[in-house]
């Protein structure tokens, strides 16, 4: 996604966006709802966001470097008009000096202080309500205290067991789908719906994502060993012999190892945008995606004997090009390696937004 902008010249540009009145004026305020987009010719889309007041940039959770906002003429209106690829589903964020803050003319958030933009051609998401930033998303009942002797610290775990609890669904990350992206509620629909089947969903935080999901941190065993006897005695139906490890990004690439080293533990991994480029040096080089094609994981299915009775669903956003060799290399590897692997591109970048609905599909087709 470039951080570039075009330049809005007369008050008709921003009408073809479908804004009415004087840019600045009252009466542009009040039918003001953006993000907004136009055919760009080719292919893709420009798309429009507005904010009032002071200066201000947007972040996109795909691309680090702000985007800055440009100020219609004398007025209180600072707007981007952001070109965009076909086919995204996008979290930003604008931010003010030190702030940051959902767009007040989106109504679809993520959190408290983030957005989700779509370009019109970007596909559905079934079951995923529309949540706005000032809603406050519905927490499981069930409330874990883990205080692991492995891993160190305390720390809360939700359990939830959708249309009734079944299989345990561990969800890496698990306060982003709690707090940002409302997964509870996507499954419960996706379930009542008979898109997947029930489930148990096991919603574990990360206190240190880099040391966690790295290849011999321990996670797993403490999963196996202190995490699954905790949900055993909660009350809450759970079968663990059914598990499905989802991750993504380096919590995918965790669910991949995981599956490599206990096999007896998970059979079943839903992997979206898996850091396949990782290796033990990554954090101490420049470009670790410049790397071998693939990594360590790819070393590690090389010489894995049998994965035959694994089901692994591998996604990747579309508009992650760097990625993708990577998690080609992987997914043809662990096919070779005798696993059987669904293979999908979604409508995204490296962003939460595009993977929601590649998570319900994933799951399902892993506990087929």
């Amino acid at each position: 996604m470039p951080p570039v902008t075009e330049r809005i010249r007369t008050e008709n540009d921003f009408a073809a966006f479908g804004l009415g009145g004087a840019p600045g004026s009252d009466g542009f305020w009040a039918s003001a709802r953006t993000p907004a987009s136009v055919p760009a010719g080719d292919g893709g889309w420009t798309t429009l966001f507005l904010w009032r007041g002071s200066p201000a940039s947007i972040v996109f959770e795909s691309c680090p470097e702000p985007v800055p906002l440009r100020r219609w003429r004398d007025t209180d209106c600072w707007y981007a008009a952001v070109p965009l690829p076909g086919r995204l589903r996008a979290t930003y964020q604008f931010l003010v000096g030190d702030a940051a803050c959902a767009d007040p003319f989106n109504p679809v958030g993520a959190g408290m202080d983030r957005s989700l933009a779509a370009t019109p051609d970007a596909p559905a998401q079934p079951h995923w309500p529309v949540v706005g930033p000032d809603d406050v998303l519905p927490l499981p009942r069930t409330r874990l205290r883990w205080d692991s002797a492995r891993l160190g610290g305390r720390r809360t775990v939700r359990v939830h067991p959708a249309g009734g609890g079944g299989p345990v669904v561990l969800l890496l990350d698990g306060d982003d789908w709690l707090y940002l992206h409302p997964a509870m509620t996507a499954f419960d629909a996706a379930v009542a719906a008979g898109a997947v089947e029930p489930v148990t969903l096991v919603f574990l935080p990360a206190k240190d994502r880099a040391a966690e999901f790295a290849a011999g941190s321990g996670l797993w065993e403490a999963v196996r060993d202190e995490l699954l006897p905790l949900v055993a005695g909660s009350g809450v139906t759970a079968d663990p012999d059914r598990l499905v490890a989802v991750g993504q990004s380096l919590g995918g690439l965790s669910a991949v190892n995981a599956a490599l080293d206990f096999p007896e533990l998970v059979s079943r991994v839903a992997c979206q945008s898996g850091s396949f480029w990782w290796t033990p040096d990554a954090p101490d080089v420049a470009d670790p995606l410049s790397g071998p094609v693939g990594a360590s994981v790819a070393a590690r299915l090389r010489e894995q004997p049998d994965l035959t009775g694994l089901r692994v669903a591998f996604d990747v956003g579309e508009h992650e090009p760097r990625m993708l060799p990577h998690c080609a290399r992987v997914e043809a590897l662990t096919e070779r390696a005798g696993a059987t692997v669904r293979v999908s591109r979604s409508a995204s970048g490296h962003d939460r937004a595009g993977w929601r609905h590649a998570l319900l599909r994933d799951v399902a087709w892993a506990l087929g």
